[in-house]
C-alpha cells in the first residue's frame, strides 16, 4: 500500500490525467454503440470469445504516461544512457502511486465494464506505477518466436487457490506505458489457452494452487501464439485463463508495462437462468468447455497464498524511496 504522501488516488490526481487524455484524444464520454456495448464492437466481442483477449488502442497519451515513468531511472538507480549500469534485465517494481482507471483511462474502463459488467467489478479499480521493466531479457540469445517451447509460460494469480469460478481475477490487463516493438520485450500470449485451463479447473473442483498447474501440458495443447506489441497508451484486456510468457528484448529498448488484475465482487457463475446475464468472461469459459451452461460446485475452501514477491517488493520499495528522497 502506498504511503499517504504518494498515494494519489483522490480526484485531483485522476482529473489531471483525464484532462491530458481529453486534450489529445478529444473526449472521455462513451455511449453505447451499435453493438450494445460501450466501446467494444461486435468483431472485438467475437475476438475476445475466440482468442481470449482484446486490444483497446490509445487509452491515454504519451504525455500522461511520462508523468508516471519519468522517475523510473531514479527509482532503479540506473543511468538510462549507460547500459553497463543496467544490472538486472527485468525488474518488477513496487507501487508508489495508485489512481482510478475510470478517470485516467475512461476508454479502458468502459471496455472492462463491457467484458465484466460494471456492477461485478470490485471497486475501487485502480492502476499504479508498479512497472514491469524489461531492459534486455534474453538479449544474449537469438530471437525465438512465440511457441510452446520458449519457456516461462504461466497463469497469473500467485496469491490464491484457483477455482473455475475464482473472483480474485476477473480479467488481466497489459497496460503499455512505452512503445513495445517486435522483439522488444513484449508479452507472449497463448490465445487458445482458455479452453485447456477451463477444462483443467473443471476437473479439479478442489482447486489448484499456483504452483500446481501442469503448465507444459496445458501450453502444449495450444497453437495460437501472439506477441503483444503496441504503442504507449494501448491496453490489452486478457481473460484470466490466458497463459502468457515474457518475450525476449533483443533490441534492448526500455519497455514499461503494468499488469493489474480486475477483481470481481462475487464468484463467476456458469449456470445463470438467463443466458443474457452471462458476462463475456463467463461466456468465454463456457465456450472453452464446449457447453451452454455448467453447474460448478467447488469441494474445498477458498485460500489466500502469500507469494515470495511480496517480501521482495517490500525491500525494493524501501530502496526506491531512499533513492527518490536523495534525488
Amino acid at each position: 500500500m502506498a504511503s499517504p504522501s504518494s498515494d494519489n488516488s483522490g480526484l485531483g490526481f485522476g482529473v489531471r490525467w483525464a484532462e491530458l487524455w481529453v486534450r489529445s484524444l478529444g473526449g472521455s464520454a462513451y455511449g453505447r454503440g451499435m453493438s450494445g456495448y460501450r466501446v467494444l464492437s461486435d468483431e472485438q466481442v467475437e475476438h475476445f470469445l475466440d482468442h481470449g483477449f482484446v486490444v483497446i488502442r490509445e487509452c491515454f497519451t504519451a504525455e500522461a504516461a511520462a508523468e508516471l515513468t519519468d522517475s523510473v531511472w531514479t527509482r532503479l538507480g540506473y543511468d538510462p544512457d549507460d547500459k553497463s549500469t543496467w544490472a538486472a534485465p527485468s525488474i518488477h517494481m513496487p507501487s508508489h502511486r495508485r489512481f482510478p482507471v475510470q478517470e485516467f483511462a475512461p476508454k479502458a474502463w468502459d471496455a472492462v465494464c463491457d467484458l465484466v459488467g460494471e456492477d461485478r467489478i470490485e471497486k475501487p479499480y485502480q492502476w499504479s506505477d508498479a512497472f514491469i521493466v524489461n531492459l534486455g531479457e534474453g538479449a544474449d540469445r537469438p530471437w525465438q518466436d512465440a511457441s510452446a517451447e520458449v519457456g516461462g509460460w504461466h497463469k497469473d494469480g500467485d496469491f490464491f487457490r484457483h477455482f473455475l469460478d475464482s473472483p480474485e481475477q476477473g480479467l488481466l490487463t497489459l497496460v503499455l506505458w512505452s512503445d513495445v516493438r517486435h522483439q522488444g520485450g513484449a508479452t507472449f500470449v497463448a490465445a487458445d489457452s482458455v479452453g485447456p485451463i477451463a477444462r483443467h479447473l473443471a476437473d479439479h473442483p478442489e482447486g489448484v494452487l499456483p504452483t500446481e498447474f501442469p503448465i507444459m501440458d496445458l501450453v502444449g495443447q495450444c497453437t495460437d501464439f501472439v506477441e503483444a506489441t503496441g504503442q504507449v497508451g494501448d491496453v490489452y484486456l486478457l481473460h484470466p485463463y490466458l497463459l502468457h510468457a515474457k518475450a525476449q528484448n533483443v533490441l534492448r529498448l526500455p519497455r514499461y508495462i503494468t499488469n493489474p488484475p480486475v477483481h470481481l465482487t462475487e464468484p463467476m457463475r456458469f449456470d445463470r437462468e438467463d443466458p443474457a446475464d452471462f458476462s463475456l468472461i463467463e461466456r468465454a469459459v463456457l465456450r472453452g468447455l464446449g457447453v451452454d451452461r455448467y453447474d460448478f460446485v467447488r469441494t474445498a475452501e477458498r485460500e489466500a497464498v502469500v507469494p515470495e514477491r511480496v517480501r521482495r517488493q517490500a525491500k525494493l520499495k524501501a530502496e526506491e524511496e531512499a533513492r527518490l528522497a536523495a534525488n
